[in-house]
Protein backbone atom coordinates (compact mmCIF):
# COMPACT_ATOMS: atom_id res chain seq x y z
CA UNK A 1 0.00 0.00 0.00
CA UNK A 2 0.94 3.89 -0.74
CA UNK A 3 0.58 6.70 2.28
CA UNK A 4 0.05 10.47 1.55
CA UNK A 5 -0.52 13.06 3.82
CA UNK A 6 -2.24 16.39 3.72
CA UNK A 7 -3.48 14.94 -0.13
CA UNK A 8 -5.09 16.89 -2.58
CA UNK A 9 -8.81 15.42 -2.85
CA UNK A 10 -10.19 17.45 -5.95
CA UNK A 11 -7.93 14.94 -8.11
CA UNK A 12 -10.47 12.31 -6.82
CA UNK A 13 -13.69 13.42 -7.65
CA UNK A 14 -14.95 13.88 -10.81
CA UNK A 15 -16.20 16.90 -9.81
CA UNK A 16 -12.87 18.55 -9.62
CA UNK A 17 -13.72 20.21 -6.23
CA UNK A 18 -11.77 19.46 -2.70
CA UNK A 19 -9.80 20.10 0.48
CA UNK A 20 -7.01 18.69 1.87
CA UNK A 21 -7.40 15.10 3.37
CA UNK A 22 -5.54 13.96 6.78
CA UNK A 23 -4.26 10.82 4.67
CA UNK A 24 -4.88 8.85 1.99
CA UNK A 25 -4.12 5.38 1.38
CA UNK A 26 -4.10 3.53 -1.90
CA UNK A 27 -4.28 -0.30 -1.45
CA UNK A 28 -2.60 -2.47 -3.51
CA UNK A 29 -4.11 -5.74 -2.27
CA UNK A 30 -6.91 -7.00 -1.02
CA UNK A 31 -5.33 -8.33 2.36
CA UNK A 32 -3.96 -5.06 3.21
CA UNK A 33 -7.27 -3.79 4.05
CA UNK A 34 -7.59 -6.06 7.07
CA UNK A 35 -4.21 -4.12 8.24
CA UNK A 36 -6.07 -0.69 7.24
CA UNK A 37 -9.28 -1.48 9.39
CA UNK A 38 -7.29 -2.24 12.40
CA UNK A 39 -5.53 1.25 12.42
CA UNK A 40 -8.24 3.43 11.53
CA UNK A 41 -12.21 2.52 12.19
CA UNK A 42 -13.28 5.40 10.84
CA UNK A 43 -11.82 5.36 7.37
CA UNK A 44 -13.91 6.61 3.87
CA UNK A 45 -13.63 4.26 0.65
CA UNK A 46 -12.87 5.69 -2.95
CA UNK A 47 -13.37 4.29 -5.89
CA UNK A 48 -13.37 6.68 -9.67
CA UNK A 49 -14.87 9.34 -7.21
CA UNK A 50 -17.63 9.48 -9.65
CA UNK A 51 -20.50 10.50 -7.04
CA UNK A 52 -18.26 12.29 -4.23
CA UNK A 53 -18.13 15.92 -3.50
CA UNK A 54 -15.45 17.08 -1.03
CA UNK A 55 -15.39 20.07 1.01
CA UNK A 56 -12.33 22.63 0.12
CA UNK A 57 -11.66 22.64 3.81
CA UNK A 58 -9.49 19.90 5.57
CA UNK A 59 -10.46 16.50 5.81
CA UNK A 60 -9.30 14.97 9.05
CA UNK A 61 -9.84 11.71 7.70
CA UNK A 62 -8.85 8.37 6.48
CA UNK A 63 -9.54 7.71 2.80
CA UNK A 64 -8.77 4.81 1.84
CA UNK A 65 -8.73 4.41 -2.39
CA UNK A 66 -9.58 1.17 -4.09
CA UNK A 67 -8.66 1.40 -7.74
CA UNK A 68 -5.66 -0.74 -8.13
CA UNK A 69 -7.62 -3.67 -6.96
CA UNK A 70 -9.22 -4.22 -9.86
CA UNK A 71 -8.46 -7.86 -11.11
CA UNK A 72 -11.47 -9.80 -13.33
CA UNK A 73 -11.48 -13.34 -13.03
CA UNK A 74 -13.35 -15.83 -15.36
CA UNK A 75 -14.39 -18.57 -13.33
CA UNK A 76 -16.01 -20.77 -16.27
CA UNK A 77 -20.07 -21.72 -16.51
CA UNK A 78 -20.52 -17.50 -17.25
CA UNK A 79 -19.57 -16.83 -13.40
CA UNK A 80 -16.78 -13.92 -13.15
CA UNK A 81 -15.41 -12.93 -9.96
CA UNK A 82 -14.76 -8.92 -9.99
CA UNK A 83 -12.67 -7.00 -7.64
CA UNK A 84 -13.95 -3.79 -5.86
CA UNK A 85 -12.24 -1.04 -7.64
CA UNK A 86 -12.26 -2.59 -11.01
CA UNK A 87 -14.65 0.05 -13.53
CA UNK A 88 -17.06 -0.93 -15.58
CA UNK A 89 -15.62 -0.35 -18.83
CA UNK A 90 -12.91 -2.60 -17.56
CA UNK A 91 -15.88 -5.58 -16.93
CA UNK A 92 -17.45 -4.60 -20.31
CA UNK A 93 -14.25 -4.97 -22.14
CA UNK A 94 -13.87 -8.14 -20.47
CA UNK A 95 -17.62 -9.09 -21.15
CA UNK A 96 -17.43 -8.92 -25.02
CA UNK A 97 -13.56 -10.43 -24.70
CA UNK A 98 -15.48 -13.54 -23.50
CA UNK A 99 -19.02 -12.49 -25.20
CA UNK A 100 -20.83 -12.51 -21.93
CA UNK A 101 -24.21 -10.60 -21.34
CA UNK A 102 -26.64 -9.63 -19.10
CA UNK A 103 -25.43 -5.53 -18.13
CA UNK A 104 -25.18 -3.87 -21.13
CA UNK A 105 -28.06 -1.38 -19.92
CA UNK A 106 -25.25 0.31 -17.18
CA UNK A 107 -22.73 0.99 -20.41
CA UNK A 108 -21.60 4.40 -19.58
CA UNK A 109 -21.81 4.40 -15.71
CA UNK A 110 -18.19 5.77 -14.51
CA UNK A 111 -17.86 4.14 -11.02
CA UNK A 112 -16.41 1.28 -9.97
CA UNK A 113 -17.99 -2.08 -9.37
CA UNK A 114 -17.40 -1.70 -5.43
CA UNK A 115 -19.25 1.74 -5.35
CA UNK A 116 -22.07 0.25 -8.06
CA UNK A 117 -22.60 -2.62 -5.69
CA UNK A 118 -22.59 -0.18 -2.46
CA UNK A 119 -25.40 1.70 -3.62
CA UNK A 120 -27.09 -0.83 -6.26
CA UNK A 121 -26.46 1.63 -9.16
CA UNK A 122 -28.20 1.28 -12.36
CA UNK A 123 -29.57 2.93 -15.48
CA UNK A 124 -32.39 1.93 -17.57
CA UNK A 125 -33.92 -0.32 -15.61
CA UNK A 126 -31.22 -2.74 -14.73
CA UNK A 127 -29.44 -3.09 -11.33
CA UNK A 128 -26.00 -4.29 -10.68
CA UNK A 129 -27.59 -6.38 -7.82
CA UNK A 130 -29.75 -8.23 -11.30
CA UNK A 131 -26.80 -10.64 -12.22
CA UNK A 132 -24.77 -10.58 -8.73
CA UNK A 133 -24.44 -14.17 -7.31
CA UNK A 134 -22.54 -13.32 -3.91
CA UNK A 135 -20.13 -10.02 -2.40
CA UNK A 136 -16.76 -10.52 -0.48
CA UNK A 137 -16.88 -7.92 1.89
CA UNK A 138 -14.94 -6.95 5.15
CA UNK A 139 -17.43 -6.88 7.92
CA UNK A 140 -18.04 -5.10 10.86
CA UNK A 141 -15.75 -7.64 12.87
CA UNK A 142 -13.23 -6.67 10.53
CA UNK A 143 -13.09 -10.25 9.04
CA UNK A 144 -13.30 -11.02 5.13
CA UNK A 145 -16.81 -12.91 4.28
CA UNK A 146 -18.58 -13.96 1.35
CA UNK A 147 -22.24 -13.52 1.73
CA UNK A 148 -25.07 -14.91 -0.97
CA UNK A 149 -27.02 -12.58 -2.92
CA UNK A 150 -30.19 -13.62 -1.18
CA UNK A 151 -28.79 -13.07 2.23
CA UNK A 152 -28.23 -9.14 1.21
CA UNK A 153 -31.18 -6.53 1.70
CA UNK A 154 -31.42 -4.76 -1.35
CA UNK A 155 -33.87 -1.71 -2.55
CA UNK A 156 -33.69 1.57 -4.75
CA UNK A 157 -29.86 2.89 -4.70
CA UNK A 158 -29.76 1.21 -1.34
CA UNK A 159 -28.09 -2.04 0.17
CA UNK A 160 -27.91 -3.20 3.70
CA UNK A 161 -24.08 -2.31 3.03
CA UNK A 162 -24.19 1.13 3.59
CA UNK A 163 -26.14 0.52 7.20
CA UNK A 164 -23.46 -2.24 7.77
CA UNK A 165 -20.46 -0.50 6.81
CA UNK A 166 -19.21 -3.27 5.11
CA UNK A 167 -16.40 -2.83 2.87
CA UNK A 168 -16.56 -4.40 -0.92
CA UNK A 169 -13.96 -6.16 -1.90
CA UNK A 170 -14.96 -8.06 -5.30
CA UNK A 171 -18.15 -9.77 -6.39
CA UNK A 172 -19.36 -12.92 -8.63
CA UNK A 173 -21.48 -12.09 -11.14
CA UNK A 174 -23.58 -14.62 -13.50
CA UNK A 175 -23.37 -13.56 -16.90
CA UNK A 176 -25.26 -15.25 -19.69
CA UNK A 177 -23.68 -15.77 -23.52
CA UNK A 178 -24.17 -13.85 -25.94
CA UNK A 179 -22.27 -9.78 -25.81
CA UNK A 180 -24.77 -7.57 -26.87
CA UNK A 181 -22.85 -4.84 -28.93
CA UNK A 182 -26.18 -3.55 -30.42
CA UNK A 183 -27.62 -2.65 -27.08
CA UNK A 184 -23.98 -1.04 -25.73
CA UNK A 185 -24.20 1.28 -29.21
CA UNK A 186 -27.86 2.15 -28.29
CA UNK A 187 -26.99 2.89 -24.78
CA UNK A 188 -24.23 5.06 -25.36
CA UNK A 189 -25.73 7.13 -28.00
CA UNK A 190 -28.50 7.82 -25.35
CA UNK A 191 -26.05 9.25 -23.02
CA UNK A 192 -24.65 11.25 -25.09
CA UNK A 193 -27.91 12.90 -26.68
CA UNK A 194 -29.58 13.51 -23.03
CA UNK A 195 -26.23 14.03 -20.53
CA UNK A 196 -23.42 16.90 -20.67
CA UNK A 197 -20.57 14.94 -20.84
CA UNK A 198 -18.05 17.72 -21.82
CA UNK A 199 -17.82 19.21 -17.95
CA UNK A 200 -17.13 18.20 -14.67
CA UNK A 201 -19.92 16.65 -12.61
CA UNK A 202 -21.29 13.79 -10.54
CA UNK A 203 -23.44 12.17 -13.18
CA UNK A 204 -27.57 12.50 -11.47
CA UNK A 205 -27.33 14.42 -8.46
CA UNK A 206 -30.55 13.28 -6.66
CA UNK A 207 -32.60 9.94 -6.75
CA UNK A 208 -35.40 10.01 -8.79
CA UNK A 209 -38.58 10.04 -6.61
CA UNK A 210 -41.00 7.13 -6.43
CA UNK A 211 -42.88 6.76 -9.65
CA UNK A 212 -41.25 10.23 -11.18
CA UNK A 213 -37.87 11.79 -12.17
CA UNK A 214 -35.50 14.31 -10.42
CA UNK A 215 -34.86 16.13 -13.76
CA UNK A 216 -38.41 16.51 -14.60
CA UNK A 217 -39.73 18.32 -10.83
CA UNK A 218 -36.40 20.51 -11.65
CA UNK A 219 -36.87 21.49 -15.25
CA UNK A 220 -40.69 22.20 -13.71
CA UNK A 221 -39.25 24.60 -11.33
CA UNK A 222 -37.62 26.36 -14.23
CA UNK A 223 -34.24 26.23 -12.78
CA UNK A 224 -32.26 24.94 -16.10
CA UNK A 225 -29.38 26.28 -16.75
CA UNK A 226 -29.67 28.30 -13.10
CA UNK A 227 -25.68 29.31 -12.43
CA UNK A 228 -24.30 30.07 -8.94
CA UNK A 229 -20.56 30.86 -8.60
CA UNK A 230 -18.17 28.35 -11.13
CA UNK A 231 -21.61 25.88 -10.78
CA UNK A 232 -24.36 25.04 -13.16
CA UNK A 233 -27.55 23.30 -13.04
CA UNK A 234 -27.36 21.66 -16.75
CA UNK A 235 -29.87 22.70 -19.36
CA UNK A 236 -29.09 19.26 -21.14
CA UNK A 237 -30.59 17.60 -18.23
CA UNK A 238 -31.34 19.04 -15.24
CA UNK A 239 -30.24 16.39 -12.70
CA UNK A 240 -26.68 17.12 -13.33
CA UNK A 241 -25.11 19.76 -11.39
CA UNK A 242 -22.01 20.88 -13.63
CA UNK A 243 -18.50 22.40 -12.81
CA UNK A 244 -18.19 25.26 -15.38
CA UNK A 245 -15.58 27.44 -13.61
CA UNK A 246 -13.22 26.68 -10.70
CA UNK A 247 -16.85 26.08 -8.38
CA UNK A 248 -16.07 25.97 -4.90
CA UNK A 249 -18.38 23.41 -2.88
CA UNK A 250 -20.15 26.36 -1.70
CA UNK A 251 -21.31 26.89 -4.85
CA UNK A 252 -22.19 23.42 -5.81
CA UNK A 253 -23.75 23.47 -1.96
CA UNK A 254 -25.76 26.75 -2.56
CA UNK A 255 -27.22 25.24 -6.16
CA UNK A 256 -28.46 21.56 -3.81
CA UNK A 257 -30.27 23.44 -1.39
CA UNK A 258 -31.51 25.94 -3.84
CA UNK A 259 -33.13 22.81 -5.85
CA UNK A 260 -34.30 20.63 -2.96
CA UNK A 261 -36.31 24.20 -2.01
CA UNK A 262 -37.86 24.84 -5.00
CA UNK A 263 -39.20 21.28 -5.64
CA UNK A 264 -40.25 21.13 -1.97
CA UNK A 265 -42.10 24.57 -2.27
CA UNK A 266 -43.86 23.34 -5.94
CA UNK A 267 -44.06 20.03 -5.14
CA UNK A 268 -43.94 19.17 -2.12
CA UNK A 269 -41.32 16.65 -2.65
CA UNK A 270 -37.96 16.29 -0.56
CA UNK A 271 -35.43 14.73 -2.89
CA UNK A 272 -32.67 12.89 -1.39
CA UNK A 273 -28.96 13.27 -2.56
CA UNK A 274 -27.75 10.70 -4.91
CA UNK A 275 -23.87 11.79 -4.91
CA UNK A 276 -22.50 11.77 -1.37
CA UNK A 277 -21.07 14.76 0.04
CA UNK A 278 -18.08 14.78 2.35
CA UNK A 279 -18.00 17.78 4.64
Amino acid sequence: MKVFENQEMKNYSNMRVGGKAKKLIILEEIEEIKEVYKEHKDIFLLGNGTNILFTDNFMDRVFVCMKKLNKIFDLGNGLVKVEAGANLKELFDFMEKKNYSGIESLFGIPGTIGGLIYMNGGAFGVEIFDRIESIEVLDEKGEIVEIKREDIDVAYRKTEIQDKKWIVLSAIFKFEKGFKKDKIKEIKELRESKHPLDKPSLGSTFKNPKGDFAARLISECGLKGTKIGGAQIAEKHPNFVLNINNASFEDINKILNLIKKEVFQKFNVKLEEEIIIVK
